[in-house]
């Protein structure tokens, strides 16, 4: 690894601390709403209590996959790094960072939900606690290599605080299953989406950082493969009139707060060479088009009736946010952001009730 440059440090933008590459500065934990990366428990007993018979090759294939560890090598620092902070503009610099934080605290959110799933059914599920030790293994990688990046800002997020003092957010196994599939198989698709764009585009390749995402992906792919086989392991996650509107909730619910987040940062993709929409667009498609490979329903998101409820909880929250800033006292703000909540609540409805598509005719040779 290249030691960091050591050049003056630039102004950080307001309201952040300031440091340079060889000292940084421990940024402040951005505030929690429904848009950030959350923290994870789970009911580890019954994690541990699981019976992979059903499809115990196919996982005993993928952790031999995740022992040869592909990416072991590949997140080495470069003297590509050394002063590429210092090429960017102040307004790029400040959507990036930020990108950085999310990116950071959702990989150190897999970490330790995985790294904790490895710990406590080790005893009982060693073939599962293998899996998760892998990808405990791959998702701290990956989140000390953005921290790192974060650090030729001047800035750093202190992880063991975040660890310490971030709430939890308890779900049964299924609902994790189905939460951090679609987290790793929607992360495939936004870095490769990526890393294809400035490939064609490398004037607009803005931080070295870039160059790693073919490889970073496919971590991500193995991941989403792995709860994939999971899920195939414990039928009822995946049959069943129920767990056809889990699969619909927790499609919408992810896709919703990617669009909703990537439109109001739109500026990052902008420095990218990329519109916000049209590449989420391409995202969710993509992801959507993946699930079926496992869920037993997916969204209608080629439908126009889709993308235009989308865009009505966009406008909402760009409300809420305006609403947050305003000077008026706190319930005054509240009553003022009522009808955007309930507005929301109900635009969330209308998603969910759209038709879904049934997966055997969406992928009919793959299912």
């Amino acid at each position: 690894m290249v030691p960091p440059s050591a050049v003056a440090p630039t102004a950080a933008p307001a309201g952040q601390p300031v440091g340079t590459p060889d000292a940084p500065a421990i940024k402040d934990p951005v505030k929690d709403t429904i848009l950030t990366p959350r923290f994870y428990t789970t009911d580890f007993d019954a994690m541990a209590a699981m019976d992979l018979r059903p499809n115990e090759v196919e996982l005993e294939a993928i952790c031999e996959e995740f022992r040869k560890d592909y990416n072991r090598h590949h997140f080495v620092r470069n003297a590509e790094f050394e002063g590429a902070a210092d090429k960017l503009d102040p307004e790029t610099r400040k959507v990036f960072v930020e990108f950085l934080e999310q990116s950071c605290t959702s990989e150190f959110s897999g970490f330790l939900l995985y790294k904790e799933l490895s710990r406590r059914i080790k005893e009982k599920n060693p073939l599962l606690a293998e899996c998760f030790a892998h990808m405990a293994r791959d998702e701290a990688r990956h989140a000390g290599f953005l921290n790192k990046a974060m650090s030729d800002f001047g800035l750093q997020l202190d992880l063991g605080f975040l660890t310490a003092n971030k709430a939890y957010t308890y779900f049964k196994p299924k609902f994790i299953f189905y939460a951090t599939y679609l987290s790793e198989k929607i992360g495939y698709w936004r870095y490769i989406a990526i890393y294809r764009h400035l490939e064609k585009h490398p004037e607009s390749k803005i931080f070295p950082i870039f160059n790693f995402f073919e490889n970073w992906c496919q971590d991500e792919n193995r991941h989403g493969d792995f709860f994939d086989a999971l899920m195939k392991a414990q039928p009822d996650t995946v049959r069943g009139f129920t767990s056809r509107l889990w699969c619909r909730f927790f499609l919408l619910a992810v896709f919703a707060t990617m669009y909703v987040r990537d439109v109001a940062r739109k500026e990052f993709y902008e420095a990218l060479g990329l519109d916000a929409r049209e590449y989420d667009k391409y995202v969710i498609d993509k992801t959507n088009e993946t699930s079926a490979r496992v869920f037993p329903v997916v969204l209608d998101v080629r439908n126009p009736r889709f993308w235009d409820g989308l865009e009505r909880l966009v406008a909402n929250n760009a409300r809420l946010s305006a609403a947050d800033e305003s000077a008026a006292p706190a319930p005054l703000k509240t009553l003022r952001k009522l009808p955007y909540w309930l507005a929301n609540g109900l635009q969330m409805a209308q998603l969910f009730l759209m038709k879904p598509v049934r997966s055997e005719e969406f992928q009919p040779a793959v299912r």
